[in-house]
Parts: C-alpha cells; sequence; structure tokens
C-alpha cells in the first residue's frame, strides 16, 4: 500500500450541494476535483437515492458548476456556472432532465449567487452584488450588448464605510441586491428571460427564499445609523403581483440565513446581541401574519453552525436544520411553532451539505476512512428523541450512493483515529490521534499538534483536514487534534470557556491531551511539534510565546496582534468585541497583554509563518510584524505568502498552493525533529523537497 502524500490532493473528489429531487428518486450533488495547480473542476452529477445505479455526470466537464437546484415539477435542473468564460462571473443556467444541452439564461455583470425557484417553476431569484452605476443604467440585468463588459477598479479607493472588504475582495462601492429572472417553464436562453431586479438602495440584501408563488423573502442589512456596524437585519416579505415590500420582522444574528414555507412563516437565525460573537446561533421562526416567534431551539445546548442554513420538510410543519454536536454533526427536526423539543434525525459524521425530501434526508459526509461521500437516510424521527439520549440514526441505518475516491483508497493506507476524552484542570476535553502508516508500539514518533480555528469551530475524524492530518502521519508523525474549550459542539458553557481569555484557557486543554500522548512510550516528548490555522495560528503563536516546550511550530493566517486585526479585518473584529468585552481604546494594554505580539520577544521556538496576501479575515499585516520580531531576535523563521489566496487557502485555495501548504509544514517540521533525516527548511534550496522543486527540476531537464 501506498502511503498519504500531500501531492495526493489532486487525485481526491469532494461532494457538496447535495439535493434531492422533488420525486425522491434522484439525487443531484456536485463533484469537485483538482484539474490543475491552478483550478479545480466542478460538474454536476445524478444518483439514483435507491443505491441501484452508479452515479452519472450531468454537465460537462467545461468551467466550475454549483447550486444544482431541482425545478419543482423535477423536469430541469438551474445551476450556476461559468462555463465558456474567462471571469469570474458566473452565471444561471438551466438543463433538462431527460437530456439535452443546457442554456445559459441570464448575462449579468457580478455573477449569480443563492437561487431559488419559485413554487410555480417560472422564476428564479438570486443574489448579486452591484455598484449604484451599474443598477442606474440598467446594465446589472443585462450587459450582454456590451463588449466584454469590465467593471473598473476605483483608483483611488475612496473608503466611507466601516467594513469595506471581506474574504478577498474589496466591495467597491457594489452591494448586495436581489434579483428575479423569468424563465417560464420551457427551456429559454438568455434573449428569452428577462431579469428584474426587486431591491433598491445603498443596502445589503441577501437570502431570496419563496414563500407561496407570490411572495418571495429576504433578509437586508439595514438597521442602525451603520449598518455595517451592527448584527442587526430585516426579514422582508416582497409581494410579486403588487411589486412590494413589507418589513415583517427584525431580529440580531451573525448569520441571515432564512428558509420560508408556504404558509407564511419564515425560519431565520438569531443570537443575542450582546457580546454576539461568543453566543450560541439560535434558531426561531416567525408567524407572518401575526409576527408570534417561537424559538426552535431553546431546548437544545446546541448553536447551529457557521454555515447551517434551516429548510423546511415537505409538510412545511416541520423544520430541519444542523449542528456541531461532540465531534460530529447532527441534522434535528421540531414543528415550527416549537411545541415540541427538536429530535436527532441522523447524526453520523461531519455532514458538509443536507437536503429534505419528501421520505429521506440526502446529505454529503465524510469520516475517518473516506473524504467525502453522498448518502440518504429516512428523515422519519418518531422514535429518535434528541434531548433524553437519543442519537438519531447511525451511519449503519444510512445508505451510501456514491464511493467518489474508491481507486484512490484502495491503494493508499489510511490511519483510524483513536477517540480521546482526557481530563484537564479546566475538566474533560474531546480529542483524536492516530499513528503512522508503519506504526510500531515499541519505537518512538515525534508528534504533530494541530490546534483548530474559529475560535468557535469543531473539529472531527474528518472533513476539511482529513487529508493533512493523514498525510503528517504517512510521513512518521503521531498526529493529535482535540476540540479544547472555546469549540463548538459541546454546549454554551463550553463555548463561552474563553472569554476574555483565548490563550491560556485553550493552550491547558490542548497541553492536557499533549501530555497524555507524551506519557505512552511509543511518543518522544522531546519531538513534539505544532500548527494551526485562523485562531489556531493565534494560539500557535501565543503558545511559543509562553512556553519553549515545543520543538517547532507553524503559524497559519493568524492573529498576533488583537488591536492590529480590530483594525484591519472584515467583520470579524467584532470577535474582540464580544469574545473579549472591549475595544481598543478601552482596554489597549489588556489586549496587548492577551496577544502573541505581547510576547513575541520571548519566543526561541523556530517558527514558520504562512500566511495569503488576499486574506482580509486576517490580515498580513500583524503576520508581517510578527515575523520582523522573530527576525530581530534572532529565531529560527520563516515567512511563506501565497498570491491570490485568501482566508480559505487551506480548504478552497489553488491545489497547487494547498499541496505546498502541507509540504512545508512538513518539511519545517521534519529539519528539527530527531527522528527525520532532513535539515532544517533554512539550509535547504527554497523548495527543495517540494513538488514545486520537482517541476522546476522537470522544467530544466525539458529545456535541455
Amino acid at each position: 500500500m501506498a502511503r498519504i502524500e500531500a501531492a495526493d490532493f489532486h487525485d481526491i473528489a469532494k461532494p457538496g450541494d447535495v439535493r434531492l429531487s422533488p420525486d425522491g428518486e434522484e439525487v443531484a450533488f456536485v463533484r469537485k476535483v483538482p484539474d490543475d495547480d491552478e483550478s479545480y473542476e466542478s460538474t454536476v452529477h445524478l444518483v439514483p437515492s435507491d443505491g441501484s445505479e452508479e452515479p452519472r455526470q450531468f454537465t460537462v466537464s467545461e468551467g466550475g458548476d454549483s447550486q444544482p437546484r431541482w425545478s419543482p415539477s423535477g423536469d430541469r435542473i438551474a445551476f450556476v456556472s461559468n462555463r465558456g468564460k474567462d471571469d469570474d462571473r458566473p452565471q444561471l443556467w438551466i438543463i433538462p432532465v431527460g437530456g439535452g444541452e443546457g442554456r445559459q439564461v441570464t448575462e449579468v455583470p457580478a455573477g449569480v449567487q443563492g437561487i431559488s425557484w419559485s413554487p410555480d417553476g417560472t422564476r428564479i431569484a438570486f443574489t448579486q452584488s452591484t455598484t449604484a452605476d451599474e443598477r442606474e443604467e440598467g446594465l446589472d440585468v443585462d450587459i450582454s450588448e456590451e463588449d466584454e463588459y469590465e467593471r473598473e477598479t476605483p483608483d483611488p479607493r475612496v473608503i466611507d464605510r466601516t467594513v469595506y472588504r471581506t474574504a478577498q475582495q474589496y466591495f467597491d462601492g457594489a452591494r448586495s441586491h436581489v434579483y428575479v429572472a423569468h424563465v417560464g417553464t420551457e427551456l429559454a436562453g438568455v434573449d428569452d428571460v428577462e431579469v428584474e431586479r426587486v431591491t433598491d438602495g445603498d443596502v445589503d440584501f441577501g437570502g431570496p427564499e419563496w414563500g407561496d408563488a407570490s411572495t418571495l423573502y429576504y433578509t437586508a442589512q439595514d438597521v442602525g445609523d451603520d449598518p455595517d456596524d451592527s448584527h442587526r437585519y430585516s426579514i422582508y416579505a416582497y409581494d410579486t403581483n403588487a411589486e412590494e415590500a413589507e418589513k415583517v420582522h427584525e431580529t440580531s444574528g451573525w448569520g441571515a440565513g432564512i428558509a420560508a414555507n408556504g404558509d407564511g412563516r419564515v425560519a431565520f437565525l438569531y443570537s443575542e446581541e450582546d457580546q454576539m460573537s461568543i453566543q450560541p446561533t439560535e434558531l426561531k421562526t416567525v408567524d407572518v401574519a401575526s409576527g408570534d416567534v417561537a424559538w426552535i431551539s431553546e431546548e437544545l445546548d446546541r448553536g447551529l453552525g457557521y454555515e447551517a442554513a434551516p429548510q423546511w420538510g415537505p409538510d412545511g410543519e416541520h423544520v430541519y436544520f444542523s449542528t456541531p454536536d461532540e465531534g460530529k454533526t447532527s441534522v434535528w427536526c421540531a414543528p415550527g411553532d416549537a411545541n415540541e423539543a427538536p429530535s436527532r434525525v441522523v447524526r453520523p459524521g461531519a455532514v458538509s451539505a443536507a437536503h429534505v425530501g419528501e421520505d429521506q434526508l440526502a446529505f454529503a459526509m465524510s469520516e475517518w476512512d473516506h473524504p467525502g461521500d453522498v448518502f440518504v437516510c429516512s428523515r422519519q424521527h418518531a422514535d429518535q428523541p434528541g434531548l433524553d439520549g437519543g442519537t438519531g440514526v447511525s451511519r449503519e441505518g444510512c445508505r451510501r450512493l456514491t464511493e467518489l475516491n474508491d481507486d484512490y483508497l484502495d491503494d493508499v493506507e489510511v490511519q483510524e483515529p483513536e477517540e480521546l476524552h482526557f481530563n484537564s484542570e479546566q475538566g474533560e476535553v474531546h480529542g483524536w490521534t492516530i499513528t503512522p502508516d508503519d506504526f510500531d508500539e515499541d519505537d518512538s514518533y515525534p508528534l504533530a499538534v494541530e490546534v483548530h480555528g474559529g475560535p468557535h469551530a469543531m473539529w472531527t475524524t474528518a472533513g476539511t483536514m482529513w487529508h493533512e492530518f493523514q498525510t503528517l502521519a504517512a510521513r512518521g508523525y503521531v498526529v493529535f487534534w482535540s476540540n479544547p474549550r472555546g469549540s463548538t459542539g459541546y454546549g454554551e458553557d463550553y463555548m463561552q470557556a474563553i472569554e476574555r481569555d483565548w490563550g491560556d484557557v485553550t493552550l491547558t486543554d490542548v497541553m492536557a491531551g499533549v501530555d497524555l500522548l507524551t506519557e505512552r512510550d511509543y511518543v518522544d516528548e522531546d519531538d513534539v511539534h505544532l500548527t494551526g490555522g485562523s485562531f489556531g495560528g493565534f494560539m500557535t503563536s501565543w503558545a511559543v510565546g509562553q512556553t519553549d516546550f515545543f520543538t517547532s511550530a507553524v503559524s497559519q493566517r493568524g492573529v498576533y496582534d488583537l488591536t492590529g486585526f480590530y483594525g484591519s479585518t472584515d467583520g470579524a473584529y467584532s470577535l474582540v468585541e464580544g469574545d473579549f468585552d472591549t475595544t481598543p481604546w478601552e482596554e489597549p494594554e489588556f489586549l496587548w497583554e492577551k496577544s502573541p505580539m505581547g510576547h513575541a520577544h520571548q519566543v526561541d521556538t523556530p517558527t514558520l509563518l504562512i500566511h495569503s496576501d488576499d486574506d482580509y479575515r486576517t490580515p498580513v499585516c500583524t503576520a508581517e510584524l510578527w515575523h520582523r520580531i522573530l527576525r530581530k531576535q534572532g529565531t529560527d523563521t520563516r515567512f511563506v505568502r501565497y498570491p491570490r489566496e485568501g482566508h480559505e487557502l487551506s480548504r478552497s485555495g489553488e491545489p497547487g498552493h494547498i499541496v505546498d501548504r502541507i509540504e512545508r509544514i512538513a518539511r519545517w517540521f521534519d529539519g528539527y525533529s530527531e527522528h527525520q533525516d532532513a535539515e532544517r527548511a533554512l539550509d535547504r534550496e527554497a523548495n527543495d523537497g517540494l513538488s514545486a522543486g520537482e517541476e522546476e527540476d522537470g522544467d530544466d531537464e525539458s529545456e535541455e
């Protein structure tokens, strides 16, 4: 059996955006796999829900396809694609299920997002971010008459907003608005489809969801003197016949996902405004006619995940949602009026996408032995109580519809994690460990410690880190990861335990797991390496500023100075206000003391820094300062920066960059490990031992 390598990322396919057909007989999903070092191939596939046939590719391999959505009649699938485009403006397409070519039905300037069919199957709502000039000139609905339309980049940029960029792009005056494409009931093209904008103003709108055929609901960030500095949002009902919008509810939340049924009830996410970043995300519903609000998740000590979106079941009376849940993902069901507590439907593994059908629940899931496949299970939950010990349907109660990586997995050695429950001085902690491929308990191995981001997130035995963990194990490391205090999935008190202290509270839990493993004879306590990204980067740099225990460290896209982070990040500056309950002008010394930067002059641990040039969530400025201080101290360090990448480098960056990042982590560890026959990375050529170096050698040979 071959060992798993970083470069194997190019061979790993992952499923996403799972959707059951209206009759429940087929499941549509997106299969995403690296195409080359810089891009991915994303195509829509179909598979029978009874598992009677293998999945078949439904859209052509040209560009990137996403968001497959069945029409209510099931005869067409709408999807978003940039096929045939040399830009990043994906358009809306429709393809007949019974056979035939897909047709592009929009030509808009900013790209289509968040598509939703009307119940009568004649219209599709979507959002796009457009400028005031585009809206005034009508270019926001159609640029087909323009020759290679390009939006001008402001020069200079004049900033008049509190939050003026996010992810890896500037807003540049654009606002997200809601549009409706009138596609009819037949297969139409761009020339036959009218696109209208249904929102207006210098406000961001989102989340279009149809109720009945004449009511479109959406959200608006329009509350307060400065909506950028508020987490309150409005929910509107738009009457498509009268062409009028009515505000039906106002609430607060870290996210603004909604779902509507046909009887005038809207499910929405909610978090308390006070210190919102440290509050769990709850689920509520509002009866539009009466204004009555029901708290769906009130009795559930679990918050919804960052990207969780509620869904109504086919009866329109029950709402479904997912939460992190002690190292797995639970999908829950509850009556829309909250007259019963939520019940678990399924809790099988790391669920990344789920969709409720007439009788089944379809979802994409990864587990320790595979990086992702499509499953279905019964959505019946009557015998699966969630609050008195019931766990929902297990993996054994589900039907696996795909084996996307079967050939690859047949050829490599995958290590099964050992589940750990251990105690720190703060209480119990949940974690996992895996051992190297050729593990021998009589030998001794180095330990690689991974810390998750968030900070309010949760790791599992799979998910986006599956490949990285398995790669490090294959290279000879015992790998340890955990969900220390601050993590979601273990209750509100557990999540809030890091209030005003990200560093020491988390480090206490992590070190308790490290102590547990280094007590084992096969783990070398003098050869322990540390890494993490985002909040994990904060923790990596915090740890090496507090202790010389670690042999080496790799800090990725971290937060090094809380005050610098507050001023340079996007809307995530509210993490400082929420988690630390302060601001830089109220307690500047306190935030400096609680920042890794305040202790950077004490760092002796060899530390590699990895960052993305276009990361506007944890901007590179604080990493630059951290690196300079380490250089001034004479500490072994190197700064690796990836162009064209944002905060999602490790999850959805260019494939070549993802591979390079994992290889550089391992090479840095190897150079300081007594168990690896390797020089320090600082003593090697920049790309020596990396895939990038192999490509350069190959290029030289071909030129000769």
